[in-house]
């Protein structure tokens, strides 16, 4: 599939407060360098924020002037983001026009509370797995890549990457998307391979839920503030 090859891809990465950078850098790194893509960082504002860990952060295009998006990205983000309107409101204007989604660890938090994870396939990070369903989507365990049409969740860190490219071989070609997993060397092997929840087994697990359960459940408590559930329980018509 080359679904996009006489223009550029318009690819817009959230940047809002708490953004945790290991979600997005993957994303913006294979799309980014890949050649006629436009890629936009967005935020309410151009001001600068604090993402995770404290680095100073801005935005380089705010929600009106951003245009209508080929892909729209959300990595983790601090709680209040998931329920702020202006960021869901933008989420579902951008949606009406079925841009392909790509929601990293609790990034797909917020594509829950938009109402665009509702009679779908999905998965998040496995601190935040066991309230998915609460969003009224199939669960899928396991932290890889879940595709359900233009909608693409993943857990953290090599699911950006991973989310990226897929996305790009339905945009321009399995051999572009081969060209960027070779170019920017994209290779994981896990030093101590723990790194997920069933690799780790139930007691390190629970040790690292137990870590950041209360950041996560305030997340989940967020973004379920606002979702919205529709009637019909079905997909929304522009996914």
């Amino acid at each position: 599939m080359n679904e996009i090859a006489d223009r550029p891809i318009k690819v817009g990465v959230l940047i809002e407060p708490g953004v945790l950078l290991m979600d997005v850098v993957g994303v913006q790194s294979v799309l980014g360098f890949s050649s006629g893509v436009e890629l936009y960082h967005v935020g309410k504002t151009k001001e600068l924020i604090r993402a995770w860990g404290d680095l100073p952060l801005a935005a380089t295009t705010t929600y009106a002037e951003c245009p209508l998006l080929d892909v729209l990205v959300a990595g983790a983000m601090a709680p209040q983001v998931y329920s702020d309107p202006q960021t869901i409101a933008f989420v579902q204007e951008q949606a009406k026009h079925d841009p392909y989604f790509i929601g990293i660890c609790a990034g797909a938090l917020l594509f829950g509370a938009a109402g665009l994870l509702q009679g779908r396939r999905a998965t998040t990070n496995f601190q935040c797995i066991d309230r998915l369903a609460e969003f009224g989507c199939d669960v899928v365990e396991g932290g890889s890549v879940v595709e359900d049409g233009k909608l693409f969740t993943a857990g953290p860190a090599t699911g950006g990457f991973e989310a990226a490219l897929l996305v790009l071989s339905h945009l321009r070609g399995e051999h572009a998307a081969k060209l960027q997993e070779l170019n920017v060397e994209y290779h994981p092997k896990a030093v101590f391979g723990v790194g997920t929840a069933e690799l780790a087994g139930p007691e390190l697990a629970e040790e690292v839920k137990a870590f950041g359960k209360g950041f996560f459940s305030l997340c989940v408590d967020e973004a379920v503030s606002k979702y919205q559930p529709r009637p019909d329980s079905g997909r929304s018509a522009a996914m």
